[in-house]
């Protein structure tokens, strides 16, 4: 079976666990001493675990770097070592939680930092992202359970595309800003279109969400093995990052329009 989000593309393809009998599964997982030692299977109980792990290491990096006040070189540095971290936990067949830790640790220096930075510029903005990050989590999970919002092959490819466009405005931009260009042609600033294109930036990253609960809730159906709940909260760490970052983006361009 194959994952709808692209970083848990790998995750949930072996046939040899993708044919088991889903009401089976199911009396399995709800039997009172069913659990993942027991079945070797993934269950949402471990990404949930996992996840809190990640989240765990993120936020105490984080309150390393902001306390410690890190220069733009360190920032520069673990947002590298999270993208090269990231392609290698995403693309890698074999699954490796040290990886996927120290990934959650390097993107929580990176975000430490640049809270600290525009936190000292616009006071109060890092506890408005971490509010705004939190909300629109709920709100998305709430709307895939209510089953408000379906993931379809439409839905998945119109989001799919629409990232791939969101990228390749971030590196005109960048080479905009290279060549001196308007500050980046207005795309990503305070000024032109930059606020609406961080308005998209947040939602997509939010129904990005959407992709990796529907990916997540498809391995447990699947009886994916348990280690596989570590490449899922894997794939939703990184939304995580990716939201709260375009969230701190949108706040500092609209407190800084003021």
């Amino acid at each position: 079976m194959q994952s709808s989000n692209p970083v848990l593309n790998r995750s949930f393809k072996n046939p040899g666990y993708a044919a088991v009998d889903p009401n089976k599964l199911e009396e399995i997982y709800n039997a009172p001493a069913a659990s993942s030692a027991r079945t070797g299977r993934m269950t949402m109980d471990d990404v949930i675990t996992r996840t809190g792990m990640l989240l765990a290491v993120l936020v105490a990096a984080g309150a390393v770097s902001w306390t410690l006040n890190l220069g733009g070189g360190v920032v520069l540095i673990s947002l590298l070592a999270g993208f090269a971290l990231a392609m290698v936990n995403t693309f890698s067949k074999t699954i490796r939680p040290a990886l996927i830790l120290a990934y959650a640790g390097v993107q929580g220096i990176a975000l430490g930092a640049i809270s600290h930075v525009l936190n000292s510029a616009y006071p109060g903005i890092a506890g408005q992202a971490v509010m705004g990050t939190i909300c629109a989590f709920v709100g998305m999970l709430v709307a895939y359970r209510s089953g408000r919002i379906r993931v379809t092959p439409k839905f998945t490819k119109m989001l799919i595309g629409a990232a791939m466009g969101y990228l390749l405005l971030g590196l005109v931009s960048m080479i905009g800003s290279f060549a001196g260009l308007g500050g980046g042609l207005g795309l990503f600033g305070i000024s032109g279109v930059g606020p609406m294109i961080a308005i998209a930036g947040v939602a997509l990253a939010s129904f990005f969400l959407i992709l990796d609960f529907d990916a997540i809730e498809k391995g447990v159906a699947a009886a994916a093995p348990e280690q596989e709940s570590w490449r899922a909260a894997f794939g939703l760490m990184v939304t995580i990052v990716w939201l709260y970052m375009e969230i701190l983006r949108l706040l500092s361009i609209l407190r800084g329009r003021d």
